[in-house]
């Protein structure tokens, strides 16, 4: 890990700055015109150019610190559920009453809504359906309801956690796949993973694939509640505003899931076995300003080596423990929307990565295509 380590707790109101985006998204609404280019700007750029200001952040705080201590860190993920549902469905209610923005305008102002929803939302979420509260779980189905991808929840948990770097893990992006490839994979065999998880995971329980304890009854209420409220709201046009910011939020959910594990696989052991998660299974990124905005999601190879430690206090690893990014995401899924450019990046980085840590393996074939066996006992 850094050297850096004076184990101080992060101040909380750096990673507050998530809240300026929904009255960015009410001055769009408002004004028209290119202002919707805020929300990218802000969130896209801004960071990067914080990136580059303020560099690195390698300090890492005490994993000890109490909950208590946590708490302006906790609340502003808390809030935000709130925040993001009266964005979306109060900027419905009002383009489709006001009628005053062009089509150009108001698929600019969703695709704004999109970026809020998926830069902010989802990683909000991500950190919730983590927790053991009642309150956080809910708001993060909540969360993903507002976009459409509940199934998320099942999926990251059952299965990406337990298998990330392996054949049986969708979002583990292959080397050499590209994004757009790597996108319709995911989109195609995510919800079917999810499913196939869950339903394997209450047949161990004895229980049916219908069981009223199986969590897609619940994300279908969620979901249909929230369709039929943009559909109440705004008609058919505020319905297709609302699955078009989702869509915008899944592609950069997307995005950041085949950026933080591209070309990156656990050694097979034979017999259906892996190698246990270690923090070199998924890209680090230590940049500050990149990290604020997405509460430290980018220091990820901790989050998967102890999945439990809530973004605060997440640690961030040296070049000999985890393979590092060489911008933070925001900057980095600009590439990746560039195949070719990714590969020119990322490739010498992947190759790298396999001779430091795996010098021993000559053949990555079957690791590069995901032929190798499924996990034993995956679900």
């Amino acid at each position: 890990m850094s050297s850096k380590s004076p184990n101080t707790l992060p101040a909380a109101a750096p990673f507050w700055m998530s809240v300026v985006m929904p009255p960015l998204v009410a001055l769009a609404a408002v004004k028209g015109g290119l202002w919707w280019m805020l929300l990218p700007a802000y969130a896209w750029y801004l960071t990067t150019a914080l990136d580059g200001v303020l560099g690195l952040n390698e300090d890492n705080p005490d994993t000890e610190t109490g909950l208590a201590q946590l708490f302006w860190h906790r609340a502003v993920t808390i809030v935000w559920f709130p925040l993001q549902f009266a964005t979306i469905f109060g900027v419905i209610w009002y383009v489709t009453s006001s009628g005053h923005l062009s089509g150009l305008e108001t698929l600019g102002l969703f695709f704004g809504i999109g970026v809020l929803s998926g830069s902010v939302g989802i990683v909000y979420a991500h950190e919730l359906l983590h927790q053991k509260t009642v309150l956080e779980r809910w708001l993060g189905d909540l969360l993903l309801g507002s976009v459409l991808y509940s199934h998320f929840r099942t999926e990251h948990l059952l299965v990406h956690h337990s298998w990330v770097a392996t054949p049986r893990d969708a979002v583990s992006a292959r080397y050499n796949e590209g994004f757009f490839r790597f996108f319709w994979r995911v989109l195609r065999d995510g919800p079917k993973s999810a499913w196939r998880a869950e339903t394997r995971f209450l047949a161990r329980g004895g229980k049916g694939p219908f069981d009223r304890r199986n969590p897609f009854w619940r994300y279908a209420a969620i979901q249909a509640a929230m369709l039929m409220l943009a559909l109440l709201l705004g008609g058919w046009q505020g319905l297709l505003l609302f699955m078009f910011q989702a869509f915008i939020a899944v592609w950069q959910l997307e995005l950041t899931n085949y950026v933080e594990h591209y070309g990156l696989t656990r050694r097979y052991l034979g017999d259906g076995r892996y190698e246990r998660i270690l923090p070199r299974h998924s890209w680090n990124a230590s940049h500050t300003g990149s990290n604020w905005l997405l509460i430290n999601l980018q220091r990820h190879s901790d989050h998967h080596y102890k999945p439990d430690r809530r973004f605060p206090l997440l640690q961030t690893y040296g070049e000999d423990e985890a393979p590092q990014l060489p911008l933070g995401y925001p900057a980095m899924t600009f590439v990746a929307m560039v195949p070719p450019w990714w590969r020119r990046r990322m490739n010498p980085r992947v190759r790298a990565w396999r001779r430091q840590f795996y010098p021993d393996i000559e053949d990555w074939g079957p690791y590069n295509r995901g032929e190798l066996p499924m996990p034993r006992n995956a679900l």
